[in-house]
Protein backbone atom coordinates (compact mmCIF):
# COMPACT_ATOMS: atom_id res chain seq x y z
CA UNK A 1 0.00 0.00 0.00
CA UNK A 2 2.51 2.40 1.03
CA UNK A 3 4.58 1.42 -1.92
CA UNK A 4 1.33 2.52 -4.10
CA UNK A 5 1.23 5.93 -2.94
CA UNK A 6 4.47 6.57 -3.67
CA UNK A 7 4.14 5.63 -6.92
CA UNK A 8 1.23 8.12 -7.01
CA UNK A 9 3.08 10.96 -5.84
CA UNK A 10 5.92 10.28 -8.37
CA UNK A 11 3.55 10.18 -11.52
CA UNK A 12 1.86 13.58 -9.96
CA UNK A 13 5.10 15.24 -9.44
CA UNK A 14 6.06 13.76 -13.18
CA UNK A 15 3.17 15.48 -14.56
CA UNK A 16 3.47 18.44 -12.39
CA UNK A 17 7.14 18.57 -13.66
CA UNK A 18 5.77 18.24 -17.36
CA UNK A 19 2.90 21.07 -16.94
CA UNK A 20 5.39 23.65 -15.68
CA UNK A 21 7.66 22.69 -18.57
CA UNK A 22 4.83 23.54 -21.38
CA UNK A 23 4.21 26.78 -19.98
CA UNK A 24 4.78 29.67 -22.36
CA UNK A 25 8.02 31.11 -22.57
CA UNK A 26 9.79 33.83 -24.59
CA UNK A 27 8.14 33.89 -28.11
CA UNK A 28 11.35 32.10 -30.72
CA UNK A 29 9.67 32.79 -34.04
CA UNK A 30 6.99 34.78 -35.68
CA UNK A 31 3.88 33.40 -34.92
CA UNK A 32 1.49 32.83 -37.74
CA UNK A 33 -2.25 32.71 -37.83
CA UNK A 34 -3.94 32.81 -41.21
CA UNK A 35 -7.36 33.64 -40.15
CA UNK A 36 -9.13 34.80 -43.21
CA UNK A 37 -8.04 32.37 -46.13
CA UNK A 38 -9.13 33.56 -49.96
CA UNK A 39 -10.53 30.07 -51.35
CA UNK A 40 -8.74 31.16 -54.89
CA UNK A 41 -5.29 32.16 -54.38
CA UNK A 42 -3.19 32.04 -57.95
CA UNK A 43 0.09 33.37 -56.36
CA UNK A 44 2.08 33.94 -52.90
CA UNK A 45 3.96 36.05 -51.75
CA UNK A 46 7.86 35.26 -52.28
CA UNK A 47 11.28 36.84 -51.81
CA UNK A 48 11.89 40.03 -53.88
CA UNK A 49 7.89 40.54 -54.58
CA UNK A 50 6.51 43.67 -54.01
CA UNK A 51 3.52 43.94 -51.56
CA UNK A 52 1.12 46.64 -50.52
CA UNK A 53 -1.02 46.11 -47.67
CA UNK A 54 -3.20 47.55 -45.14
CA UNK A 55 -1.90 46.65 -41.04
CA UNK A 56 -3.18 47.08 -37.73
CA UNK A 57 0.08 47.52 -35.29
CA UNK A 58 -0.44 46.40 -31.82
CA UNK A 59 1.46 45.43 -28.69
CA UNK A 60 1.07 41.91 -27.30
CA UNK A 61 1.34 42.68 -23.81
CA UNK A 62 -1.66 44.92 -23.53
CA UNK A 63 -3.54 45.24 -26.97
CA UNK A 64 -2.39 48.65 -27.40
CA UNK A 65 -2.01 49.86 -30.96
CA UNK A 66 1.08 51.99 -31.95
CA UNK A 67 0.35 52.38 -35.62
CA UNK A 68 -2.04 51.56 -38.34
CA UNK A 69 -1.80 52.12 -42.20
CA UNK A 70 -5.74 52.25 -42.44
CA UNK A 71 -5.71 55.84 -40.14
CA UNK A 72 -3.40 57.05 -42.83
CA UNK A 73 -5.66 56.01 -45.27
CA UNK A 74 -2.90 54.46 -47.07
CA UNK A 75 -1.34 51.18 -47.75
CA UNK A 76 2.08 50.53 -46.86
CA UNK A 77 4.39 49.27 -50.01
CA UNK A 78 7.31 47.58 -49.78
CA UNK A 79 9.75 44.59 -51.36
CA UNK A 80 9.58 41.31 -49.31
CA UNK A 81 12.96 39.60 -48.34
CA UNK A 82 15.27 41.95 -48.92
CA UNK A 83 15.77 43.67 -45.28
CA UNK A 84 13.44 46.79 -46.43
CA UNK A 85 10.96 45.43 -43.50
CA UNK A 86 12.04 43.88 -39.98
CA UNK A 87 12.86 40.75 -40.25
CA UNK A 88 9.62 39.34 -38.53
CA UNK A 89 7.22 41.10 -41.52
CA UNK A 90 9.68 39.81 -43.60
CA UNK A 91 8.87 36.41 -42.63
CA UNK A 92 5.83 36.74 -41.59
CA UNK A 93 4.51 37.80 -45.28
CA UNK A 94 5.81 34.96 -46.74
CA UNK A 95 3.73 32.86 -48.59
CA UNK A 96 0.57 35.21 -48.33
CA UNK A 97 -2.16 35.78 -50.93
CA UNK A 98 -4.19 38.57 -51.92
CA UNK A 99 -7.28 39.34 -49.45
CA UNK A 100 -5.75 37.28 -46.98
CA UNK A 101 -5.54 38.35 -43.52
CA UNK A 102 -3.09 37.31 -41.16
CA UNK A 103 -2.64 37.93 -37.29
CA UNK A 104 1.64 37.99 -37.29
CA UNK A 105 3.27 38.13 -33.79
CA UNK A 106 6.62 38.81 -34.02
CA UNK A 107 9.31 38.58 -30.85
CA UNK A 108 11.56 41.35 -30.05
CA UNK A 109 14.76 40.09 -31.68
CA UNK A 110 12.77 39.68 -35.00
CA UNK A 111 11.96 43.49 -34.55
CA UNK A 112 13.17 45.99 -32.92
CA UNK A 113 15.03 44.20 -30.11
CA UNK A 114 16.03 45.53 -26.81
CA UNK A 115 16.54 49.19 -28.14
CA UNK A 116 12.88 49.70 -29.60
CA UNK A 117 12.39 52.50 -32.03
CA UNK A 118 11.75 56.12 -32.08
CA UNK A 119 9.94 56.34 -28.74
CA UNK A 120 7.09 54.46 -30.36
CA UNK A 121 7.89 50.73 -29.53
CA UNK A 122 9.48 50.07 -26.18
CA UNK A 123 12.50 48.07 -25.86
CA UNK A 124 11.84 43.79 -25.81
CA UNK A 125 8.17 44.33 -27.18
CA UNK A 126 6.26 41.78 -28.76
CA UNK A 127 4.41 43.09 -31.81
CA UNK A 128 1.18 41.94 -33.19
CA UNK A 129 0.41 42.96 -36.45
CA UNK A 130 -3.05 42.33 -38.50
CA UNK A 131 -2.70 42.55 -41.87
CA UNK A 132 -4.66 42.37 -45.59
CA UNK A 133 -2.52 41.87 -48.13
CA UNK A 134 -3.77 43.74 -50.88
CA UNK A 135 -1.44 43.14 -53.57
CA UNK A 136 1.54 41.31 -55.11
CA UNK A 137 3.96 41.99 -58.41
CA UNK A 138 7.16 41.75 -59.05
CA UNK A 139 10.09 43.71 -61.12
CA UNK A 140 10.32 40.89 -63.37
CA UNK A 141 6.05 40.53 -64.12
CA UNK A 142 4.76 40.66 -67.38
CA UNK A 143 1.44 41.66 -68.79
CA UNK A 144 -0.88 38.24 -67.83
CA UNK A 145 -3.52 37.37 -70.38
CA UNK A 146 -6.50 35.01 -69.29
CA UNK A 147 -9.00 34.07 -72.45
CA UNK A 148 -12.64 33.68 -71.34
CA UNK A 149 -14.54 33.88 -74.82
CA UNK A 150 -12.83 33.57 -78.12
CA UNK A 151 -15.64 33.53 -81.56
CA UNK A 152 -15.72 30.52 -83.32
CA UNK A 153 -14.74 32.55 -86.19
CA UNK A 154 -12.03 35.64 -85.93
CA UNK A 155 -11.45 37.51 -89.39
CA UNK A 156 -8.94 39.39 -87.66
CA UNK A 157 -7.42 40.60 -85.02
CA UNK A 158 -6.08 43.74 -83.36
CA UNK A 159 -2.63 45.06 -84.24
CA UNK A 160 -1.23 47.96 -83.15
CA UNK A 161 -2.12 51.37 -85.04
CA UNK A 162 -5.74 49.82 -85.14
CA UNK A 163 -8.39 52.06 -83.83
CA UNK A 164 -10.92 49.78 -81.34
CA UNK A 165 -13.93 49.74 -79.58
CA UNK A 166 -14.05 47.99 -76.13
CA UNK A 167 -16.20 47.98 -73.23
CA UNK A 168 -14.31 46.76 -69.62
CA UNK A 169 -14.74 46.43 -66.01
CA UNK A 170 -11.11 47.50 -64.00
CA UNK A 171 -10.59 46.53 -60.39
CA UNK A 172 -7.59 46.54 -58.52
CA UNK A 173 -6.21 42.83 -58.00
CA UNK A 174 -7.86 42.65 -54.79
CA UNK A 175 -11.56 42.84 -56.51
CA UNK A 176 -12.39 46.47 -55.66
CA UNK A 177 -13.53 48.12 -58.60
CA UNK A 178 -11.76 51.59 -60.08
CA UNK A 179 -14.37 51.98 -63.29
CA UNK A 180 -16.04 50.54 -66.10
CA UNK A 181 -17.26 51.26 -69.81
CA UNK A 182 -20.22 49.25 -69.15
CA UNK A 183 -21.17 51.87 -65.85
CA UNK A 184 -21.32 55.07 -68.71
CA UNK A 185 -23.08 52.70 -71.45
CA UNK A 186 -20.49 53.52 -73.52
CA UNK A 187 -17.21 51.90 -75.31
CA UNK A 188 -14.04 53.11 -74.69
CA UNK A 189 -12.31 54.12 -77.93
CA UNK A 190 -8.67 54.69 -79.02
CA UNK A 191 -6.39 53.89 -81.37
CA UNK A 192 -3.54 50.83 -80.17
CA UNK A 193 -0.43 51.25 -79.45
CA UNK A 194 0.10 54.80 -80.42
CA UNK A 195 0.49 55.54 -76.66
CA UNK A 196 -2.79 56.95 -76.37
CA UNK A 197 -3.26 54.10 -73.27
CA UNK A 198 -1.29 52.29 -70.24
CA UNK A 199 1.58 50.14 -71.48
CA UNK A 200 0.17 47.61 -70.25
CA UNK A 201 -3.30 47.50 -72.13
CA UNK A 202 -1.73 48.63 -75.21
CA UNK A 203 0.02 45.34 -75.21
CA UNK A 204 -2.96 43.47 -73.41
CA UNK A 205 -5.70 44.40 -76.47
CA UNK A 206 -3.21 42.95 -79.28
CA UNK A 207 -4.37 39.90 -81.11
CA UNK A 208 -8.19 40.53 -79.81
CA UNK A 209 -10.78 39.38 -82.20
CA UNK A 210 -13.91 41.15 -82.44
CA UNK A 211 -16.64 39.28 -79.66
CA UNK A 212 -13.80 38.05 -77.47
CA UNK A 213 -13.67 38.37 -73.52
CA UNK A 214 -10.41 38.42 -71.64
CA UNK A 215 -8.87 39.46 -68.68
CA UNK A 216 -5.69 41.39 -68.45
CA UNK A 217 -3.45 41.60 -65.52
CA UNK A 218 -1.31 44.83 -65.76
CA UNK A 219 1.33 44.86 -63.22
CA UNK A 220 2.13 48.86 -61.16
CA UNK A 221 5.32 49.54 -63.49
CA UNK A 222 3.28 49.40 -66.89
CA UNK A 223 0.22 50.96 -65.15
CA UNK A 224 0.36 53.86 -63.39
CA UNK A 225 3.07 53.44 -61.27
CA UNK A 226 4.42 55.58 -58.03
CA UNK A 227 1.46 57.93 -58.76
CA UNK A 228 -1.57 56.15 -58.99
CA UNK A 229 -4.32 58.05 -60.39
CA UNK A 230 -6.77 60.49 -59.15
CA UNK A 231 -8.11 58.68 -55.81
CA UNK A 232 -9.26 55.17 -57.22
CA UNK A 233 -6.18 54.20 -58.11
CA UNK A 234 -3.33 53.98 -55.81
CA UNK A 235 0.35 54.15 -56.45
CA UNK A 236 2.10 50.92 -57.55
CA UNK A 237 -1.27 49.17 -57.77
CA UNK A 238 -1.97 46.23 -60.14
CA UNK A 239 -4.98 46.34 -62.29
CA UNK A 240 -7.24 44.10 -63.73
CA UNK A 241 -8.90 44.72 -66.91
CA UNK A 242 -11.97 42.09 -67.85
CA UNK A 243 -12.45 43.02 -71.62
CA UNK A 244 -15.15 42.81 -74.80
CA UNK A 245 -13.85 43.64 -77.92
CA UNK A 246 -16.56 45.10 -79.67
CA UNK A 247 -15.23 46.83 -82.48
CA UNK A 248 -12.18 47.10 -84.52
CA UNK A 249 -10.67 48.62 -87.84
CA UNK A 250 -7.68 50.44 -89.67
CA UNK A 251 -7.64 53.82 -91.14
CA UNK A 252 -6.33 52.40 -93.66
CA UNK A 253 -9.27 49.52 -94.09
CA UNK A 254 -11.63 49.44 -97.34
CA UNK A 255 -14.79 48.07 -98.05
CA UNK A 256 -15.09 44.42 -97.37
CA UNK A 257 -17.66 42.54 -99.08
CA UNK A 258 -18.56 38.43 -98.81
CA UNK A 259 -20.64 37.02 -101.17
CA UNK A 260 -22.68 34.91 -99.51
CA UNK A 261 -25.22 33.42 -102.29
CA UNK A 262 -24.88 34.36 -106.06
CA UNK A 263 -27.95 33.24 -108.45
CA UNK A 264 -27.28 30.58 -111.03
CA UNK A 265 -27.68 33.14 -113.66
CA UNK A 266 -26.86 36.88 -113.75
CA UNK A 267 -26.98 38.85 -116.84
CA UNK A 268 -26.59 42.13 -115.85
CA UNK A 269 -25.31 43.89 -112.54
CA UNK A 270 -25.97 47.05 -111.01
CA UNK A 271 -24.02 50.37 -112.21
CA UNK A 272 -23.87 53.67 -111.49
CA UNK A 273 -27.26 55.27 -111.89
CA UNK A 274 -29.62 52.63 -111.41
CA UNK A 275 -32.33 52.48 -108.98
CA UNK A 276 -32.34 49.44 -106.42
CA UNK A 277 -34.67 47.85 -104.15
CA UNK A 278 -32.84 45.76 -101.59
CA UNK A 279 -33.57 44.36 -98.20
CA UNK A 280 -30.96 44.24 -95.33
CA UNK A 281 -30.33 43.62 -92.10
CA UNK A 282 -27.79 46.13 -89.67
CA UNK A 283 -25.48 45.15 -87.24
CA UNK A 284 -22.26 46.22 -85.41
CA UNK A 285 -19.27 43.96 -85.52
CA UNK A 286 -20.14 42.01 -82.28
CA UNK A 287 -23.77 41.13 -83.67
CA UNK A 288 -25.85 43.74 -82.16
CA UNK A 289 -28.63 45.08 -84.47
CA UNK A 290 -29.27 48.36 -85.01
CA UNK A 291 -31.45 48.70 -88.26
CA UNK A 292 -33.42 46.36 -90.39
CA UNK A 293 -35.62 47.03 -93.37
CA UNK A 294 -37.06 43.44 -92.89
CA UNK A 295 -38.78 44.97 -89.29
CA UNK A 296 -40.31 47.39 -91.49
CA UNK A 297 -41.36 45.07 -93.80
CA UNK A 298 -40.24 47.51 -96.46
CA UNK A 299 -37.06 47.57 -98.62
CA UNK A 300 -34.58 49.97 -98.60
CA UNK A 301 -34.85 52.12 -102.35
CA UNK A 302 -32.20 54.38 -103.75
CA UNK A 303 -29.96 55.16 -106.64
CA UNK A 304 -26.51 53.99 -106.98
CA UNK A 305 -23.36 55.85 -106.99
CA UNK A 306 -25.27 59.46 -106.26
CA UNK A 307 -24.86 59.75 -102.71
CA UNK A 308 -28.08 59.14 -101.32
CA UNK A 309 -26.71 56.73 -98.93
CA UNK A 310 -22.92 56.51 -97.31
CA UNK A 311 -20.23 55.55 -99.55
CA UNK A 312 -19.88 52.65 -98.34
CA UNK A 313 -23.26 51.08 -99.29
CA UNK A 314 -22.55 53.30 -103.03
CA UNK A 315 -19.82 51.25 -103.15
CA UNK A 316 -21.06 48.15 -102.33
CA UNK A 317 -24.20 48.22 -104.44
CA UNK A 318 -22.36 47.92 -107.41
CA UNK A 319 -22.19 44.78 -109.47
CA UNK A 320 -24.38 42.99 -107.82
CA UNK A 321 -26.96 40.87 -109.44
CA UNK A 322 -30.79 40.14 -108.65
CA UNK A 323 -31.37 37.61 -106.23
CA UNK A 324 -28.18 38.19 -104.55
CA UNK A 325 -26.98 38.55 -101.38
CA UNK A 326 -23.63 39.82 -99.48
CA UNK A 327 -21.94 40.57 -96.14
CA UNK A 328 -20.71 44.13 -96.71
CA UNK A 329 -18.41 44.88 -93.77
CA UNK A 330 -17.77 49.34 -94.05
CA UNK A 331 -15.07 51.14 -91.96
CA UNK A 332 -16.64 54.50 -90.19
CA UNK A 333 -14.73 56.26 -92.25
CA UNK A 334 -16.80 55.28 -95.38
CA UNK A 335 -19.89 55.19 -92.96
CA UNK A 336 -20.68 57.55 -90.32
CA UNK A 337 -17.64 58.67 -89.03
CA UNK A 338 -16.74 59.70 -85.81
CA UNK A 339 -19.82 61.74 -85.59
CA UNK A 340 -22.09 58.43 -85.87
CA UNK A 341 -25.93 58.47 -85.60
CA UNK A 342 -27.05 59.71 -82.27
CA UNK A 343 -27.88 57.11 -79.75
CA UNK A 344 -28.07 54.71 -82.98
CA UNK A 345 -24.87 54.27 -84.11
CA UNK A 346 -21.80 55.23 -82.10
CA UNK A 347 -18.93 57.06 -82.87
CA UNK A 348 -16.23 55.22 -85.63
CA UNK A 349 -18.29 52.27 -85.66
CA UNK A 350 -17.63 49.57 -88.52
CA UNK A 351 -21.62 48.72 -89.58
CA UNK A 352 -22.02 45.40 -91.29
CA UNK A 353 -25.11 44.90 -93.66
CA UNK A 354 -26.69 41.50 -94.78
CA UNK A 355 -28.03 42.54 -98.30
CA UNK A 356 -30.59 40.57 -100.59
CA UNK A 357 -31.40 42.49 -103.99
CA UNK A 358 -34.48 42.07 -104.37
CA UNK A 359 -34.73 43.85 -108.01
CA UNK A 360 -32.88 46.96 -109.70
CA UNK A 361 -33.57 48.93 -113.03
CA UNK A 362 -31.81 51.86 -114.62
CA UNK A 363 -34.45 55.00 -116.04
CA UNK A 364 -33.14 54.01 -119.68
CA UNK A 365 -34.39 50.71 -118.99
CA UNK A 366 -36.90 49.32 -122.02
CA UNK A 367 -39.44 46.47 -121.58
CA UNK A 368 -37.04 43.14 -121.53
CA UNK A 369 -38.79 40.57 -123.94
CA UNK A 370 -37.90 36.64 -123.77
CA UNK A 371 -40.10 34.14 -126.25
CA UNK A 372 -40.16 31.34 -124.53
CA UNK A 373 -42.40 29.11 -127.30
CA UNK A 374 -43.77 30.10 -130.49
CA UNK A 375 -46.24 27.98 -132.71
CA UNK A 376 -44.59 26.75 -136.42
CA UNK A 377 -47.68 28.83 -137.64
CA UNK A 378 -47.40 32.64 -136.81
CA UNK A 379 -48.78 34.62 -139.79
CA UNK A 380 -50.92 36.65 -137.83
CA UNK A 381 -49.60 38.55 -134.54
CA UNK A 382 -50.94 41.24 -132.26
CA UNK A 383 -50.71 44.74 -132.38
CA UNK A 384 -52.09 48.01 -131.34
CA UNK A 385 -56.33 47.92 -131.33
CA UNK A 386 -56.46 44.35 -131.28
CA UNK A 387 -58.41 42.70 -128.99
CA UNK A 388 -56.93 39.34 -127.05
CA UNK A 389 -57.39 37.40 -124.55
CA UNK A 390 -54.27 36.14 -122.20
CA UNK A 391 -53.18 34.00 -119.64
CA UNK A 392 -50.23 35.45 -116.84
CA UNK A 393 -48.56 35.20 -113.62
CA UNK A 394 -47.53 38.39 -112.31
CA UNK A 395 -44.55 38.40 -110.08
CA UNK A 396 -41.75 40.61 -108.45
CA UNK A 397 -38.11 39.54 -109.62
CA UNK A 398 -37.60 37.65 -106.21
CA UNK A 399 -40.54 35.17 -107.14
CA UNK A 400 -43.08 36.67 -104.93
CA UNK A 401 -46.01 36.04 -106.76
CA UNK A 402 -48.45 39.27 -106.81
CA UNK A 403 -51.26 37.92 -109.42
CA UNK A 404 -52.16 35.68 -111.78
CA UNK A 405 -55.24 34.99 -114.12
CA UNK A 406 -55.33 31.42 -113.11
CA UNK A 407 -57.08 32.79 -110.03
CA UNK A 408 -59.91 34.15 -112.00
CA UNK A 409 -62.62 32.39 -113.55
CA UNK A 410 -61.52 33.17 -117.31
CA UNK A 411 -58.70 35.19 -118.91
CA UNK A 412 -58.98 38.62 -119.31
CA UNK A 413 -59.79 40.03 -122.71
CA UNK A 414 -58.45 43.79 -123.45
CA UNK A 415 -57.54 45.78 -126.61
CA UNK A 416 -53.95 46.52 -127.29
CA UNK A 417 -52.92 50.06 -127.21
CA UNK A 418 -56.10 51.63 -125.38
CA UNK A 419 -54.35 52.47 -121.98
CA UNK A 420 -56.49 49.34 -120.24
CA UNK A 421 -53.14 47.72 -119.16
CA UNK A 422 -49.73 49.00 -118.10
CA UNK A 423 -47.20 50.22 -120.61
CA UNK A 424 -45.06 47.70 -120.32
CA UNK A 425 -47.52 44.14 -120.16
CA UNK A 426 -49.20 45.84 -122.96
CA UNK A 427 -45.91 46.24 -125.27
CA UNK A 428 -45.14 42.71 -123.74
CA UNK A 429 -48.57 41.30 -125.42
CA UNK A 430 -47.81 42.81 -128.89
CA UNK A 431 -46.52 40.91 -131.80
CA UNK A 432 -47.81 37.85 -130.36
CA UNK A 433 -49.68 35.01 -132.06
CA UNK A 434 -51.99 32.95 -130.93
CA UNK A 435 -50.58 29.95 -128.93
CA UNK A 436 -46.97 32.02 -127.74
CA UNK A 437 -45.34 32.36 -124.66
CA UNK A 438 -43.10 35.25 -123.29
CA UNK A 439 -41.40 36.24 -120.32
CA UNK A 440 -41.24 40.03 -120.01
CA UNK A 441 -39.30 42.09 -117.44
CA UNK A 442 -41.43 45.12 -116.59
CA UNK A 443 -39.15 48.16 -115.04
CA UNK A 444 -41.15 50.44 -112.99
CA UNK A 445 -41.64 53.41 -115.50
CA UNK A 446 -43.26 50.68 -117.43
CA UNK A 447 -44.88 49.09 -114.82
CA UNK A 448 -46.67 51.33 -111.74
CA UNK A 449 -43.82 53.56 -111.26
CA UNK A 450 -42.69 55.30 -107.80
CA UNK A 451 -45.92 55.11 -106.12
CA UNK A 452 -46.66 51.16 -106.97
CA UNK A 453 -50.27 50.00 -106.60
CA UNK A 454 -52.45 47.75 -104.74
CA UNK A 455 -49.94 44.78 -103.50
CA UNK A 456 -47.52 45.82 -106.04
CA UNK A 457 -44.59 48.07 -104.31
CA UNK A 458 -43.56 51.12 -104.89
CA UNK A 459 -40.45 50.93 -107.72
CA UNK A 460 -40.75 47.65 -108.24
CA UNK A 461 -40.01 45.65 -111.23
CA UNK A 462 -42.51 43.17 -112.56
CA UNK A 463 -41.92 39.92 -113.68
CA UNK A 464 -44.61 38.55 -116.55
CA UNK A 465 -45.25 34.78 -117.91
CA UNK A 466 -47.83 35.71 -120.49
CA UNK A 467 -49.57 33.18 -122.96
CA UNK A 468 -51.54 34.87 -125.49
CA UNK A 469 -55.49 32.69 -125.92
CA UNK A 470 -57.06 34.55 -128.50
CA UNK A 471 -56.51 37.57 -130.62
CA UNK A 472 -59.22 39.57 -133.06
CA UNK A 473 -57.69 42.28 -135.12
CA UNK A 474 -59.16 45.44 -133.91
CA UNK A 475 -59.36 48.65 -136.41
CA UNK A 476 -57.81 52.32 -135.42
CA UNK A 477 -58.67 54.29 -132.51
CA UNK A 478 -61.57 56.19 -133.22
CA UNK A 479 -63.05 54.09 -136.13
CA UNK A 480 -66.28 51.70 -135.97
CA UNK A 481 -65.54 50.10 -138.99
CA UNK A 482 -62.71 49.92 -141.61
CA UNK A 483 -61.81 48.74 -144.68
CA UNK A 484 -59.13 46.08 -145.03
CA UNK A 485 -58.42 47.12 -149.21
CA UNK A 486 -59.68 49.78 -151.05
CA UNK A 487 -63.45 50.13 -150.81
CA UNK A 488 -65.93 49.64 -153.28
CA UNK A 489 -66.23 52.74 -155.96
CA UNK A 490 -68.56 53.85 -156.27
CA UNK A 491 -70.02 52.74 -152.63
CA UNK A 492 -73.62 53.56 -153.17
CA UNK A 493 -74.11 50.85 -155.87
CA UNK A 494 -72.81 48.08 -153.92
CA UNK A 495 -74.53 49.03 -151.09
CA UNK A 496 -77.57 49.01 -152.67
CA UNK A 497 -78.47 45.29 -153.19
CA UNK A 498 -81.79 44.86 -154.07
CA UNK A 499 -81.33 47.86 -156.71
CA UNK A 500 -84.05 49.73 -155.32
CA UNK A 501 -82.04 53.74 -155.19
CA UNK A 502 -82.79 53.27 -151.18
CA UNK A 503 -80.49 51.72 -148.27
CA UNK A 504 -82.76 51.16 -144.94
CA UNK A 505 -80.66 49.74 -141.98
CA UNK A 506 -81.37 46.33 -142.45
CA UNK A 507 -79.89 46.36 -145.72
CA UNK A 508 -77.18 48.61 -144.72
CA UNK A 509 -76.50 45.78 -141.93
CA UNK A 510 -76.24 43.18 -144.56
CA UNK A 511 -73.69 44.79 -146.57
CA UNK A 512 -71.65 45.55 -143.85
CA UNK A 513 -71.66 41.71 -142.39
CA UNK A 514 -71.49 40.49 -145.78
CA UNK A 515 -67.55 42.99 -145.84
CA UNK A 516 -66.71 41.64 -142.26
CA UNK A 517 -67.77 37.94 -143.63
CA UNK A 518 -65.78 38.06 -146.65
CA UNK A 519 -62.92 39.90 -144.46
CA UNK A 520 -63.15 43.48 -147.24
CA UNK A 521 -63.95 44.81 -144.30
CA UNK A 522 -63.62 44.93 -140.27
CA UNK A 523 -65.82 45.87 -137.55
CA UNK A 524 -64.62 47.06 -133.94
CA UNK A 525 -64.22 44.03 -132.13
CA UNK A 526 -65.25 43.66 -128.64
CA UNK A 527 -68.79 45.95 -129.29
CA UNK A 528 -71.90 45.14 -130.24
CA UNK A 529 -72.02 44.69 -133.95
CA UNK A 530 -75.64 45.35 -134.22
CA UNK A 531 -74.73 48.77 -132.16
CA UNK A 532 -71.82 49.66 -134.69
CA UNK A 533 -73.88 49.45 -137.28
CA UNK A 534 -76.67 51.34 -136.28
CA UNK A 535 -74.75 54.27 -135.26
CA UNK A 536 -72.81 53.95 -138.65
CA UNK A 537 -76.39 54.05 -140.11
CA UNK A 538 -77.75 56.94 -138.03
CA UNK A 539 -74.67 58.68 -139.06
CA UNK A 540 -75.29 58.28 -142.90
CA UNK A 541 -78.87 58.87 -142.67
CA UNK A 542 -79.25 62.19 -142.85
CA UNK A 543 -82.35 62.92 -143.08
CA UNK A 544 -83.60 60.90 -140.56
CA UNK A 545 -86.29 58.81 -142.59
CA UNK A 546 -84.84 55.10 -141.99
CA UNK A 547 -83.18 55.06 -145.44
CA UNK A 548 -80.05 56.19 -147.36
CA UNK A 549 -80.11 57.28 -150.77
CA UNK A 550 -76.77 57.78 -153.29
CA UNK A 551 -76.77 62.21 -152.70
CA UNK A 552 -77.12 61.50 -149.00
CA UNK A 553 -74.16 59.42 -148.83
CA UNK A 554 -71.95 61.44 -150.73
CA UNK A 555 -73.58 64.52 -149.53
CA UNK A 556 -72.75 62.95 -145.82
CA UNK A 557 -69.35 62.79 -147.04
CA UNK A 558 -68.48 65.76 -148.14
CA UNK A 559 -70.10 68.32 -145.34
CA UNK A 560 -68.64 66.04 -142.50
CA UNK A 561 -65.20 64.38 -143.34
CA UNK A 562 -64.21 63.52 -139.86
CA UNK A 563 -67.40 61.95 -139.34
CA UNK A 564 -67.09 59.74 -142.78
CA UNK A 565 -63.63 58.79 -141.11
CA UNK A 566 -65.36 56.81 -138.18
CA UNK A 567 -67.21 54.61 -140.16
CA UNK A 568 -64.66 54.44 -142.95
CA UNK A 569 -67.35 54.84 -145.63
Amino acid sequence: MLQMESTTSWILLCLHAVIVKCNPGPLLDVDIDRYDIPRVCPREVQNEDFVRYHFNGTFHTDGKKFDSSHDRGLAFISQVGLGRLITGMDRGLQGMCVNERRRITIPPHLAYGTIGTGGVIPPDAVLVFDVLLLDIWNSEDKVQIRTLIKPASCNRTSVASDFIRYHYNGTLLNGKPFDSSHSRNRTYDTYLGQGDLIKGMDEGLLGMCVGERRVIFVPPFLAYGEKGSGTLIPPQATLVFEVLMVDLFNPKDGLMVEVKEAPAACTRRTVIGDYIRYHYNGTFQDGSAFDSSYQRNSTYNTYIGKGYVISGMDKALQGLCMGEKRRVTVPPHMAYGENGVGDLIPSSAVLVFDIHVIDFHNPNDLVDIKVTHKPQECSVTSEADDMIQYRYNCSLMDGTLLYSSDHYDSAPITTLGANKVIPGLDKGLQGMCVGEKREAIVPPHWGHGEDGARGVPSSAVLFFQLELLDLKKGVPDGYMFVWLGDGPDPLFPAMDLNGDKEVPLEEFSDFIMLQVKEGKGRLRPGIDADGIINDMFKNQDRNKDGKIVSDELKLKEDEDPDSARRDEL
